[in-house]
Parts: structure tokens; sequence; C-alpha cells
């Protein structure tokens, strides 16, 4: 039976990070992954499909440009789901070669098969082809999360999908509903709003994305609307009813009463972690809810030598924090001393049309914590560049201490603001001020003045003395 110094389970993110990093430091590392596609979600089924669908739709549609130099670009033919998917298919076939390149150049010793615990250390690999055991010192779990699928909803992957199986389409939908306005449910539904789709988003709340300040979650539900998604708040599902041949639709009926006839169906409200075939009771791993992994703040499960990063412990579940995950738990598996825990403050990406991002705290969470706070604004349609690319909306918002003017949060909505937010990151984490963004010299014309202008506009409103309306 091969032993390894570590042993990590899935190929994600998390695990891929993780591997590679026990792998360079000198350890014997072995990794399993049970798809024959490297990468997880963040490859197959996440991260990178929706988002290169996010840059299709925006291509084949020409929405960004329509209008802009005068003369109309139209496409030589009507965009076919096999052009929807084209980009896709080959970022998802790259990049799932490029992570198993990368573990076979750290010499990482690749298992292909379904992981289960025998016993703490002893891993079985099974696959159609052959069993194996493999023992490790140290076990990391990095297998993610797969929807979650509530009973009353009859999937069947064909018309009524979950956020897997819609990358997996035959055709467009005339119509769509989704259910859950969270991050993914978002994100599809501007995706396929932008393809000529007609959305209806049933939410439950009354905001959508209700972790994100209010105001850029109102300008996004202005222009989600104006995209010709209708928004559903404080609704909820009570029946969905398959439809009976391909020429008739899927009934939904909401719990007003609201009857909705449409051609597809997306359930996108939850994630459970994917643990099932881990065996984990077998061992006596704990578990929280909806099958998530408890871990402390080093990532170490109930039992010490067994430890877990990325979706299968939930919250962020972001592919960019499962990465320094799983680099901070072999920091303290190995005691390597180079990364002991992820930075107090990171951004979040949500991938709409038009994006969303924004690091720190929202005007909600200051209101709560009773912080003295002023607000500073830029507008895309302001800025030199913003008119150049014909922004017709979208703004940066800095939320500022009215003590010392130290910037505590920062919120942009519009083209590439999960670009744009990452100075942000830097001026929220180093306690920057309104007065060190005005000290800093910008490209001419960069979207990034929106920096400088949204903190002259801080400014502005902290001494009262305002200039623009």
């Amino acid at each position: 039976m091969d032993t390894f110094d570590l042993i990590v389970i899935g190929t994600g993110p998390a695990g891929e990070k993780a591997a590679v990093k026990a792998a360079y430091f000198g350890y014997k590392v072995a990794i399993v992954e049970k798809e024959s596609v490297y990468g997880g979600a963040e490859v197959v089924t996440g991260t990178l499909p929706s988002k290169t669908l996010k840059e299709t739709a925006l291509f084949l549609s020409g929405k960004l440009e329509q209008g802009l130099y005068g003369v109309e670009r139209g496409l030589e033919h009507e965009a076919s789901l096999e052009d929807f998917m084209y980009r896709k298919n080959f970022i998802t076939t790259s990049a799932a070669e490029t992570i198993r390149e990368n573990l076979l150049r750290h010499k990482v010793t690749l298992f292909q098969g379904a992981a289960s615990f025998i016993d703490p250390h002893t891993i079985q690999v099974s696959s159609p082809e052959d069993t194996t055991t493999i023992q490790g010192k140290y076990i990391l779990i990095a297998t993610g999360s797969y929807p979650h699928h509530p009973s009353s909803i009859p999937f069947d992957g064909q018309r009524i999908h979950d956020s897997d199986t819609i990358l997996e389409l035959k055709r467009f939908p005339s119509s769509l509903c989704i259910v859950g306005a969270g991050v993914i449910g978002c994100e599809y539904a501007t995706i396929f709003a932008t393809m000529g789709t007609k959305v209806y988003l049933v939410n439950d709340k009354e905001h959508i994305l209700p972790f994100v300040d209010h105001e850029i979650t109102r300008e996004l539900v202005v222009q989600m609307q104006s995209a010709n998604i209708e928004i559903l708040f404080n609704q909820s599902i009570q029946k969905v009813t398959p439809a009976v041949s391909d020429q008739t639709f899927i009934a939904v009926i909401l719990n007003s009463g609201q009857l909705l006839e449409v051609d597809m169906f997306l359930f996108a409200a939850g994630r459970s972690g994917n643990v099932k075939q881990l065996n984990c009771e077998k061992i006596g791993l704990k578990m929280g809810k909806r099958e998530q992994l408890l871990v402390d703040a080093q990532y170490r499960t109930n039992i010490p030598h067994i430890f877990a990063v990325g979706d299968v412990i939930g919250f962020p579940a972001l592919a960019s924090t499962s990465m320094d995950q799983g680099r901070v738990a072999v920091a303290h598996i190995f005691q390597t001393q180079d990364l002991q825990h992820l930075p107090t403050h990171f951004p979040y990406g949500i991938y709409t049309i038009p994006e969303v991002s924004m690091v720190g705290i929202t005007e909600e969470e200051a209101l709560q914590k009773n912080i003295a706070f002023c607000v500073g604004r830029a507008r895309y349609q302001e800025m030199p560049r913003g008119k150049i690319l014909g922004a017709k909306a979208g703004f940066l918002k800095l939320i500022v201490s009215k003590e010392n003017l130290q910037v505590l949060g920062v919120h942009v909505i519009g083209h590439i603001a999960t670009e744009l937010i990452h100075y942000g990151v830097l001026l929220v984490e180093e306690k920057k001020t309104l007065y060190d963004i005005i000290g800093q010299v910008f490209n001419f014309p960069t979207l990034h003045e929106l920096y400088k202008y949204a903190s002259y506009d801080g400014l502005s409103n902290h001494t009262g003395h305002k200039i623009k309306p």
C-alpha cells in the first residue's frame, strides 16, 4: 500500500493549490479525483464556465457596442447554441488540462476514482476499472459542493435544471424561471436575458443579493428589469409541474397563486457539501447543516490530522478564497511559516451584466454598527473613459469614516467592476483615507479615475461644500 505525507481529495481550486504547495515544500503528495475532468466546480460546473458564458453572451449579442460607433455591427448568422457553448467548452478543456499539468509538474501522484474512508488514515479509491487503497499521514478534503435538490422540484436535467445541468443545454429556452436571487441566480438571469430569453427571477426576500450594499442592488434591479427580467420579490415556489410534451410549457405556481408558464426552469438556491461518498460517519467526522464539514481557524476538522477547505466547509465558497484556504491549511499541516490566515478583507465578484463587486462594509452595516460615515460616488458616464466606452450606467461608491476619512468599504457596479475592486481591497486593508486616493496619479483616461472623483465627492459630502448635485 502506498503511503503519503498528504492525501488531497478533490482537484478544485482548494485541492489543487494545497497539493501543489505541499509538493513544492518537498512532501510526498497524492490527489484523488473522481471525475474525468480536473478542476471541480471552478472548471466544470461553476466559476469559469458561467463567467465564459457571460462574456460569450455579451459578444454574441453585441450589447456593449450597440449604436456606440454610429454603425450597427451584426453577426452573419443568428447565434446558435453551439456558438454559445463553444468558448465555454474550450475554456473548460484548457483549464482542466492546465491543472493536470501543474499537478504532474510538481510530482503529485494522481489517482482517478471516488475516495472513501476505510479508517482515519486510509483511503479507498474506486473506479470502474479497479480499486486502490492508499494511506496518508494527513488528509485534506476539498470535494466541493453540489446543488441542493428540494424533493418538491422534479429535476430532469432536460428542462428542469439545477446550476450544474443548466450548463449542458441542448437548445436555448424561449423563457426561463429561475428560483433564487443569490449570486448564481442573478448571474444566469442576466446571461440568458442578454441572449434574448424572457426571464422570471423568483426571490423569497425583498432584496436580491442581500449581502450587497442595497444602493448597488437597486441599480442592478433597474438594469435587470430593462433587460426584460421580471423579478418577483417576496415570492416562493408552491409547485412545479413538468411539461407533458416538447410543445407545452412547464407550469410554475407561486405561493401567491400566480401561474408562470415557462419553457425551462432553474433552481439556484443553495448548495450542499459533497461528502456523501466519503463515509465521514464511519470515522466520526463532524458535519453541520447541508453536509458541510466543521473546521477551526486552521481548517482542521474534529479529527486532528484531517483538514477541509473550499466549498465543502461553506461560506464564503469563492474560488479565490478556496485557493488560499488550501494554502493556509498546508501551512498549518507542515508548519511552513509562510501563510497563517486569509486577509481580513477580500473582494466579492458577481459576474452579472453589469458586474458587481465589493469589499469592506456596506452602508447598511455601517448604520447597524452606529458608525458615523459619509459616502462618495462617481458615475461611469461622467468619466472620459466611461464616455469612450459608451457607459450608460454604473457607479463606484465609497463608505468613509467621518472621524478620520478612512475608507471602510468600496462598492462598484458596472463594466469590469470585478477588476476595478482590487485597488479598493488595498484601500480597505491598508486603512487608506480619501486624501491618500486624491494624492495618487492614475492613467488618463481610465476607469480608475472613479476612485479619485468618488473621493472628491466624499470630501464634499463630509464638509457640506457640494459643487455637483
